[in-house]
């Protein structure tokens, strides 16, 4: 068998951020940290308009667009 059928369901070790003992199936911060965590860095969502493409002046046609039939 595998090493990993040795670990435990559960891991119990202290808070990074508060230092209480919490129990849970992975390593960080625990649940009152994370929703603190959550409203501190919340994103809010913004609309934004992409600008209408307009080429440079500089900007010349190739000679095939320009070529006459």
């Amino acid at each position: 068998m595998g090493a990993t059928d040795d670990l435990p369901d559960v891991l119990r070790f202290d808070c990074p951020r508060c230092r209480r003992e919490v129990e849970t199936a992975y390593y960080g911060p625990c649940e009152t940290c994370l929703g603190e965590l959550r409203l501190r860095y919340q994103a809010e969502r913004t609309e934004v308009a992409a600008a209408a493409y307009e080429p440079k002046m500089n900007v010349t046609p190739n000679a095939v667009a320009l070529k006459d039939d």
